[in-house]
């Protein structure tokens, strides 16, 4: 998401490095390769032309703060720029009436379907009950898919058929989700391959019929100013009160979050990260902004982490790592939730400093196959071998695996892994009964205190252990540095004694 954006953006502020002070010459060159930046990253020309302006205007202007360098002072304002660019705060559903109706709206093959049901997944963890209407009578399977999902999440659907009208449809909704004790509707809408009179007279009608509380616009983030321009459309016949970006984890441009707000007046309020039902995030300007210019977003990571973490369970598996009591149990768990949260390369744009590693690094996403099969190992394991991995001897690692279809060579690599990663843990934790708090972890190249070493806990990363200053000395090489020093002090004592 915005990976293309970033990188140019930080090419432009490196015009701004080493400059004492802030001039119209500099600011000039550096603001035409933000304009480039912007441009390629498909964002209308009107918006980057208002954009590059006001940007000049504060850089120039008194708003400048003296305790910072030029490169920070444009950052600065760059920062506050881009967040009022996508919306300036995150504006949440507005869902007052009883049921209250959620109207989703947009051109074929944008994700109205699956965005309805990433909703209704979404309200029910806000302690809503969701009841989902498939009023896409045209599109083969579209009523099927809606249902599909809605078996899949345990949700109520209305039960739709192709020769139902869907305003009929819509209306009578209403009154069955009233009887089933559900408090949204979501009302999944017949889309086209382009706008036409038809359809906007149909959703005109459904609108007319059921006074949505909220009209959001489901467009593929993928298509730039196309989305742009029919969102302008669609709100000139509907009124949408707001936009659903679907495919962000796929445009690493973002021209249509960024200039969506400017064009229709209506805020992005969804972006769809992924294509499991629980990817969907609310869309914070100020941290997509923070994203874009490279300063990471620990918020999101942090919501990500309570989302598959109680802060009790949390609190145990702190206490395990100062113990030195982790075990394979509690690996194979936390690795489910990493699954959740989501890649190691993702997880590394939301730290700020960390973003820029990950091209460093290579590719940090393990597949799914690979974790699948970790686990397949780990779960034929018996609970008592899990919780104490020294009693895998030889012969239970055959068992082991033949039990998950793997070759004894393949368990070995995996628990040796898990040795190193007991190991890093305990000595970062001081130990057992090591003091609480952050520990310090190893250096990282051009990181200090940050942690490298080759990840030693995730399984099919060991070759990152070879890089160049990564990790921890091995111990051939800290007899070799002991040595050395011993030698050296020596040397020093025998210069002094043949001095007197």
């Amino acid at each position: 998401m915005f990976d293309s954006l970033s990188d140019r953006l930080s090419e432009a502020f490196k015009n701004f490095k080493g400059q004492g002070r802030l001039d119209e010459k500099n600011i000039q060159a550096g603001m035409r390769e933000v304009r480039l930046a912007l441009l390629e990253a498909d964002v209308n020309f009107k918006v980057v032309k208002e954009f590059v302006e006001k940007v000049k205007e504060r850089a120039l202007g008194q708003e400048v703060q003296k305790s910072l360098s030029a490169g920070q002072q444009v950052i600065k304002i760059v920062n506050d720029e881009l967040t009022e660019l996508l919306g300036g705060e995150q504006e949440g559903l507005i869902l007052k009436g009883k049921p209250a109706k959620i109207m989703m709206v947009g051109l074929q093959g944008a994700g109205k379907t699956t965005s309805a049901a990433k909703i209704a997944l979404y309200l029910r963890r806000k302690k809503y009950k969701p009841y989902l209407v498939p009023a896409d009578v045209y599109r083969p399977a579209a009523i099927e898919q809606l249902t599909v999902l809605a078996k899949q999440l345990d949700l109520p659907v209305y039960p739709s058929t192709t020769d139902m009208n869907p305003v009929d449809i819509c209306r009578d909704a209403i009154v069955k989700a009233e009887e089933a004790g559900c408090d949204v509707l979501l009302l999944d809408t017949a889309g086209r391959l382009h706008i036409d009179e038809v359809l906007m007279d149909e959703l005109a009608a459904i609108k007319e019929a059921c006074s949505p509380d909220e009209i959001l616009f489901v467009a593929d983030a993928m298509t730039g100013q196309d989305a742009v321009n029919v969102a302008a459309t669609f709100d000139e016949k509907l009124d949408v009160t707001g936009v659903v970006l679907t495919k962000m984890d796929g445009d690493a441009r973002g021209g249509a979050a960024l200039s969506i707000k400017s064009v229709t007046g209506k805020c992005v309020k969804f972006v769809g990260v992924g294509e499991k039902l629980s990817e969907l995030e609310l869309f914070y300007p100020d941290r997509a902004a923070s994203r874009i210019l490279g300063m990471g977003d620990v918020l999101s990571l942090i919501e990500k982490a309570q989302s598959v973490m109680e802060e009790g369970e949390a609190e145990k598996l702190t206490e395990k790592f100062r113990k030195a009591k982790f075990d394979l149990e509690d690996f194979r768990t936390q690795m489910r939730r990493m699954k959740k949260i989501g890649s190691m390369g993702s997880i590394m744009k939301l730290i700020p400093g960390l973003g820029g590693l990950t091209k460093q690094l290579g590719d940090l996403d393990m597949p799914d196959k690979e974790l699948n099969r970790i686990e397949a190992i780990i779960s034929s394991m018996t609970p008592e071998e899990r919780k104490t991995p020294k009693l895998i001897n030889p012969s239970r690692r055959q068992r082991i695996a033949k039990g998950s279809g793997v070759e004894v060579l393949e368990v070995n690599q995996m628990l040796k892994n898990f040795d190193q990663m007991s190991k890093m843990m305990k000595k970062m934790m001081g130990g057992k009964g090591g003091k609480g708090g952050m520990p310090q972890m190893p250096n990282m190249p051009g990181m200090p205190g940050l942690g490298g070493g080759g990840m030693p806990g995730l399984p099919g990363m060991e070759g990152m252990e070879g890089m160049e200053g990564a990790g921890q000395p091995s111990k051939e090489k800290s007899k070799k540095t002991l040595l050395a020093r011993k030698k050296k002090k020596l040397k020093k004592q025998s210069r002094k004694k043949n001095k007197k």
